[in-house]
């Protein structure tokens, strides 16, 4: 067993679970920053139905690296999410899923693993986790009470 980030214990769960009722499966549509300086990143998941999720407050870094692998470029520079990716393969692990939810007033996330055994990683950051879930093109399921009507300008 290893450990990542904060210091989370994984725990083990099944992951072929059927799909959490009250998490919804959403795409990145949007990637950018609120500053003119890039240092504040910006980000819309969107559902199924159209709902949204508007989130902010992560570094403008983590999301040049969103970007750069929405864009297929996943080793143009070394990064943690490799790092993360040469872990679970010496480990026959592969990421799964992330589910974002609130806890408090931060945005957190649980990575799922599966391979030789399940694993799921507990309360690190959405922001993180997301950049990982576009680094491996998996699910980005959310909490539905996160997502709102698509707002129009």
């Amino acid at each position: 067993m290893f450990i990542l980030g904060d210091g989370v214990i994984p725990i083990v769960v099944k992951i072929d679970e059927p799909q959490d009722s009250d998490y919804a499966e959403t795409k990145i549509t949007h990637v950018g920053f609120v500053d003119p300086y890039g240092v504040e990143g910006l980000l819309i998941l969107t559902a199924n139905d159209g709902k949204e999720f508007h989130m902010r407050a992560f570094s403008g870094e983590v999301a040049r690296h969103i970007t750069n692998f929405r864009e297929g470029q996943r080793g143009a520079i070394p990064t943690i999410y490799n790092m993360v990716e040469e872990i679970a393969e010496l480990n026959e692990l592969v990421l799964v899923k992330i589910k974002v939810y609130e806890s408090g007033n931060v945005l957190r996330a649980n990575v799922y693993f599966t391979g030789k055994r399940d694993l799921v990683m507990r309360n690190y950051r959405a922001s993180d986790a997301i950049a990982l879930a576009s680094f491996y093109n998996i699910p980005i399921l959310v909490r539905k009470n996160l997502l709102k009507e698509k707002m129009e300008a």
